[in-house]
């Protein structure tokens, strides 16, 4: 379950970081009862770019994929034999 947390609290940062690294998910920070921020660690941040790639290149092969853009693997091994005289 998320971690939500007043601005106010940032001020203890020690405990701040020690929760970030334990619950591996994103601290959201609020100001006046609204979100303004959000804190997670370094693990947390990579793992989420990583996957957020994936996820971009998976997307991008759907969509090669339903406007036919791609080859037969065997039609593409015979076209690099031919190009290179394999």
């Amino acid at each position: 379950m998320p971690q939500i947390i007043p601005i106010r609290d940032l001020k203890n940062t020690g405990e701040i970081s020690d929760i970030c690294h334990n619950s591996h998910e994103p601290i959201f920070v609020t100001k006046n009862g609204y979100g303004d921020m959000v804190i997670m660690s370094m693990e947390t941040y990579e793992k989420t770019m990583f996957l957020n790639d994936i996820y971009k290149k998976l997307e991008e092969a759907e969509n090669s994929l339903a406007n036919g853009d791609v080859t037969d693997a065997f039609d593409s091994i015979k076209e690099i034999r031919r190009k290179y005289n394999v």
